[in-house]
């Protein structure tokens, strides 16, 4: 089991949205390079960083930090933001993300996250970001009418090498996951599911475990201290070790 610590980047910072929602931003660091060393001194073995700006604009805008974080610490990291063309999903990967994030081009094209998969081995993940079952894009300011379960199910014919599962709904909150929602997608898939949105106490990561999910993500939890990642980490591992 993974923990993810969240990096999101916007303007440069280290930022957290409430339910993903622009105005309600709280910054945390003016530093991400820091603070993904940072995560890594703590025990992080995997960072999930998503470009803000790019995700609301539609190309990646904060390359140059990306580049940053990555030559500054040794742990992989995946990447998502505007992720919408094979060359700036090429750029990515050869910055050095050990995988890519794609969302919203995933819901227009399946077809093209097949192309990907194939061009890119093992180093495509999707990202399904829903609200009440619809699955929401362009930086979450858009709800389609496709659910969750039925685009999981047409991505995973590319056999990406995880979809990463965000209850936008929880994201933020600081009120615990969608456990329902996380079961629902499980049972539909076989594809490797990470957890995001809500994950706020160690119950939650207790809850969590108990899923046959890959790894979960923690943001604003880490950052305002309702979670320690040492403890969070230890959780995990002796609740593995149990299985």
């Amino acid at each position: 089991m993974i923990i993810f610590p969240a990096i999101d980047l916007k303007d440069g910072k280290c930022v957290r949205l409430t339910q993903g929602k622009k105005d309600e931003e709280t910054v945390f660091s003016d530093n991400p390079v820091d603070m993904a060393k940072s995560w890594e001194g703590q025990g992080a073995q995997y960072l999930h960083v998503v470009d803000l700006d790019g995700a609301f604009e539609g190309l990646p805008k904060n390359l140059s930090t990306v580049e940053q974080i990555v030559n500054s610490i040794k742990i992989p990291i995946e990447f998502g933001g505007g992720l919408r063309t094979a060359e700036s999903v090429k750029t990515v990967l050869d910055l050095g993300a050990e995988r890519v994030i794609i969302g919203t081009k995933a819901i227009d094209s399946p077809s093209w996250v097949g192309e990907l998969c194939s061009a890119f081995p093992g180093r495509i993940a999707v990202g399904i970001d829903a609200k009440n079952g619809k699955v929401a894009v362009e930086g979450w300011t858009f709800l389609s009418e496709q659910t969750a379960i039925d685009l999981a199910r047409a991505v995973e014919k590319s056999s990406p090498s995880a979809i990463i599962f965000t209850d936008i709904s929880k994201d933020g909150m600081l009120q615990g996951p969608n456990i329902e929602s996380l079961r629902e997608l499980l049972f539909a898939v076989k594809t490797p599911v990470i957890a995001s949105g809500g994950i706020s106490s160690l119950k939650d990561i207790e809850n969590l475990c108990k899923l046959p999910i890959e790894g979960m993500i923690i943001g604003k939890a880490l950052y305002t201290g309702h979670i320690k990642f040492s403890e969070a980490k230890q959780l995990c591992d002796s609740i593995c070790m149990g299985k």
